[in-house]
């Protein structure tokens, strides 16, 4: 019996398989060919060139069979891709959200992880979406992925038939920190799942620094002091720095207010040196008392 990471991976593989035979053979067979006709109609065989007459049934022949070879290729790939397409309404829903450069998935209780948990042999369905770019979702393991678009709600399903971990990867280019884009599948127990699924953590009261990693501030900004695609967040609070407001350069103190426009409107004053336009507003994603967690956590990094 096939025994595949998920539901998709027999099929697939299949698809795979026929498709690189059929092109080995005939990679294999033309090549030979090409070989075999340079050396028989060599100029030095044949210094007087012969015109050949059509052959009826030989065009017809290398005409049918790759029309037929291609349907063949056509019929397996349609067999694996389908099923894709159809989520069991018992599929347990979990919305996924993409933005540069981490992975958001959230649980029907109100759960967040960054790391994709589901239980062992139960369908899973991902509602997806994007908050900046296309990205795409891609578990190599379970042989799926799926675009996630701004704006538009995406769908991607599976059964995971087999214990561990597994990597998701981002696999359309997003900007800067692309290949940072990880995450993962941890395929577990339905009695683990369960336990896991029961420790939520409530926003309010939670660490500013945990915020930021769940909404992947740190994806572009560092606690360290070095530069990244936007200003350290390391000895900002309380300093003054220059912003373009309006094309026009000003000086400005990084207070609570400040770090909150920052937050609510990204692109109203860019620091100096950096490119606008890469941070979305986050105007409905965090909420007042999640802002100034933040600002406490930044005023710590003195």
């Amino acid at each position: 019996m096939f025994n595949g990471a998920s539901n998709f991976v027999e099929g697939v593989d299949t698809a795979f398989a026929l498709i690189i035979g059929i092109s080995l053979f005939f990679l294999i067979g033309i090549t030979t060919l090409m070989i075999v006709f340079t050396i028989k109609y060599s100029r030095k065989r044949h210094p007087k060139a012969v015109q050949i007459p059509n052959n009826t049934p030989l065009e017809i022949t290398w005409t049918v069979i790759p029309v037929i070879l291609v349907m063949v290729m056509f019929y397996f790939g349609y067999v694996a891709f389908t099923p894709e397409r159809n989520a069991p309404k018992n599929a347990m829903v979990v919305k996924t959200t993409g933005r540069m450069w981490s992975w958001d998935f959230e649980y029907s209780n109100g759960k967040h992880s960054q790391e994709l948990v589901v239980p062992f042999n139960k369908p899973v369905r991902l509602n997806m979406t994007s908050v900046d770019v296309i990205h795409s979702l891609y578990i190599s393991a379970f042989r799926i992925k799926e675009d996630l678009v701004p704006g538009k709600q995406t769908m991607m399903w599976f059964i995971p038939q087999q214990m561990g971990t597994f990597d998701i990867l981002c696999a359309e280019y997003c900007g800067l920190r692309h290949s940072y884009m990880e995450s993962a599948v941890r395929v577990v127990s339905q009695q683990e799942f369960d336990a896991w699924l029961a420790k939520v953590e409530k926003n309010t009261g939670m660490a500013g620094l945990e915020i930021m990693k769940k909404n992947a501030c740190v994806s572009c900004h560092t606690i360290d002091g070095s530069k990244l695609v936007g200003p350290s967040f390391k000895g900002l609070f309380g300093k003054k720095h220059t912003v373009i407001t309006d094309g026009k350069e000003r000086d400005v103190i990084a207070d609570e207010q400040y770090i909150r426009t920052s937050i609510l409107d990204p692109n109203k004053d860019i620091v100096k040196g950096y490119n606008q336009g890469l941070m979305k507003s986050y105007k409905g994603v965090l909420k007042d008392d999640e802002i100034k967690s933040i600002s406490e956590y930044l005023q710590s990094l003195k």
